[in-house]
């Protein structure tokens, strides 16, 4: 009976630590109880989920009949560690003179084993490592992975919906033995990074991503799934590969293809209610279009679209910081984008928003930010005299009557844009490499800013519209430069540092569907992915911007990815979009405090740590 009545009293006056310890005592529950399996013998061995390799104790080897299977001598996990280093190190010494693809490809072969025997070592390794490894497991090293990954596919990871699946997706989906599946990230290969259509291999972008999401946001390796939907490529080289292992019959397109995905979306959906499902590299024709049928039914969103424009607007906030001015001078930049794809088209309205909320967030606003921008495709300066112009870059068109005072015209080029807007900010996400070239940065060494800033944010690295070094050599060492692929830093001589920030989608992906799903948010709203570009941007110091440094280390990303969870849950509270996860219901979200916020974000990320195993019979 005291119990009862302590509770009702902590319920009226301390409800905020009640709801935090429910929190904690849920997820310190769920980490630290022993993990029941019915299996014995070679067959954890060889189930990369349990197996520990050298690390399982004497008590385990006894009681899960693997007493003799393995050496004797028991290797505590940083042994094993070490052991992983000597072998990558053994290959850095054997190919030191080697070409640096063949270098990524064959770490990227060493990682994939390791993950195939056992993903908790893995994962430790990635977490632990992550500067490292990332470009390894992500951009650049998974666009080779995908070019070639016909011929590296050894084992399956994922699911595969083809063409010919159609009315049997439903069913299929219980094929894949987790029950519980928190996030799904799904590409069609038709638009793999900056490489084009992959088709099936476009699978390895998947795998990618789900890697990031457990290493920076700590979902549970046994709670994701990549698919690939097959439907055909029309990369002429694979049609004609015989060792392509997806169909070999161009895409369909219009209502049979959309018919497919609907088909995915209601069986991934009616098995998994509660997933989240990140679209990825869909060609430009479909990846506006999808993300808006979709976005308001289901918690989804496309990373391409929305993940690039967030990174880009905390990037391009922080560039208005490293001029000394306060991000609420936003709206007065002048931009030029080079690129109108979805990447592109996904920039621009998350900019215009952001603009346009700084303004009053009015239509007033929202008109006005509009001319702030100027947006250059590969037929040039995009104006209301294009014909047959895409719904999304309508509104960025600029006026006839302006453009003729200004002495351009439809279809100016980069350059002649560039020269007479005297931009704050150049912005590539065009995919195409170099085009940043000479004459366009020596333009651009006219703006009228104190600081400009060139975002050449186009992956891979060989589509970066330029490189550090050609940005400040060419246009000086008084700018922001940021990309989508990792650079070095340029040494600028006399003790100055020219800072490549690499502007990558995993600073906010992965904190995007962590929030998400600790929040149980019905739908991703824009709110939602606008709170955590801001976080992003906040997360960099006073000195560091002044430096020039406008993202964080990738180091940091799993404090980054907490912080953004943390600002993602507070406005999915904010906006009533909330709902609860597992015991944390909304009433109880809804009574934390900031700090409070993060803790529960903390508490509920997976963590690489071998479980106690116990065998249980069917």
């Amino acid at each position: 009976m005291s119990n009862f009545y302590t509770k009702i009293r902590l319920s009226s006056n301390q409800i905020r630590n009640v709801s935090y310890r429910i929190s904690r005592s849920f997820t310190t529950t769920e980490c630290h109880r022993p993990t029941i399996i019915n299996k014995k013998g070679v067959d954890i061995l060889h189930n990369p989920w349990f197996n520990k390799g050298t690390a399982f104790s004497m008590t385990e080897r006894d009681r899960l009949e693997l007493r003799g299977l393995l050496p004797t001598n028991i290797m505590t996990d940083q042994q094993q560690i070490e052991r992983f280093k000597m072998d990558l190190k053994k290959l850095e010494t054997n190919t030191v003179d080697g070409p640096s693809d063949t270098i990524a490809l064959a770490k990227w072969r060493i990682l994939n084993r390791l993950h195939d025997r056992n993903e908790t070592m893995y994962y430790k390794i990635l977490i632990n490592q992550i500067k490292e490894y990332a470009p390894i497991v992500y951009t650049p090293t998974v666009g080779l992975v995908c070019q070639k990954y016909s011929g590296l596919f050894r084992r399956p990871r994922g699911m595969y919906f083809s063409a010919a699946d159609r009315g049997e997706m439903m069913s299929m989906v219980y094929n894949w033995p987790a029950d519980q599946v928190d996030m799904i990230v799904v590409t069609d290969g038709s638009r793999i990074l900056g490489l084009g259509d992959l088709g099936v291999q476009g699978i390895g972008i998947a795998i990618g991503k789900l890697d990031l999401y457990v290493a920076a946001a700590g979902i549970n390796p046994q709670r994701v799934l990549p698919i690939m939907i097959d439907v055909g490529t029309n990369n002429e080289t694979l049609l004609e590969d015989p060792l392509y292992l997806g169909l070999q019959e161009h895409r369909l397109e219009g209502e049979e293809y959309v018919s497919i995905i609907d088909e995915l979306m209601e069986a991934v959906f009616n098995r998994w209610p509660h997933v989240i499902v990140q679209f990825e590299d869909f060609q430009t024709k479909w990846a506006s279009t999808l993300l808006e049928r979709y976005r308001y039914t289901y918690r989804m969103f496309n990373d391409d679209v929305q993940g690039t424009a967030g990174v880009a607007v905390a990037g391009l906030l922080g560039s208005v910081r490293a001029q000394d001015k306060m991000m609420i001078d936003f709206p007065k930049q002048n931009i030029v984008v080079a690129g109108a794809g979805s990447a592109g088209v996904g920039v621009l309205k998350a900019a215009r928003r952001t603009m346009a909320r700084m303004l009053g967030n009015n239509k007033q606003a929202f008109e006005s930010a509009r001319n702030q921008f100027w947006v250059v495709d590969a037929d040039g300066l995009i104006t209301e005299k294009r014909e047959n112009i895409d719904n999304d870059v309508k509104p960025f068109a600029r006026n006839a009557k302006e453009i003729n005072r200004r002495g351009l015209r439809e279809g100016a080029s980069l350059v002649e844009v560039v020269q007479e807007v005297k931009p704050d900010v150049l912005l590539g996400l065009s995919a195409v490499g170099g085009l940043f070239s000479k004459e366009v940065l020596e333009a651009f060494k006219g703006s009228t800013s104190n600081r400009p800033a060139i975002f050449a944010m186009s992956n891979p690295t060989t589509n970066v519209e330029c490189t550090p070094e050609e940005a400040f050599s060419i246009v000086g060492k008084n700018i922001i430069y940021a990309s989508g692929s990792p650079f070095k830093d340029v040494d600028l001589g006399s003790g100055d540092i020219g800072y490549s920030n690499q502007g990558n989608n995993m600073y906010l992906f992965p904190g995007i569907g962590l929030g998400t799903l600790l929040s149980g948010a019905r739908i991703i709203s824009d709110g939602m992915l606008q709170a955590a570009a801001e976080c992003l941007a906040e997360s960099m110091t006073e000195d560091e911007v002044l430096k020039g440094i406008i993202f964080p280390p990738i180091s940091r990303i799993r404090d980054i990815t907490k912080a953004v969870a943390a600002a993602v849950i507070s406005e999915a509270i904010e906006e009533k979009l909330a709902e609860g996860y597992r015991e944390m219901s909304y009433r109880d979200l809804k009574r934390l405090n900031k700090e409070e916020i993060l803790l529960h974000v903390e508490n509920n990320m997976w963590k690489p740590d071998y479980p106690t195993l116990i065998y249980k019979c069917d």
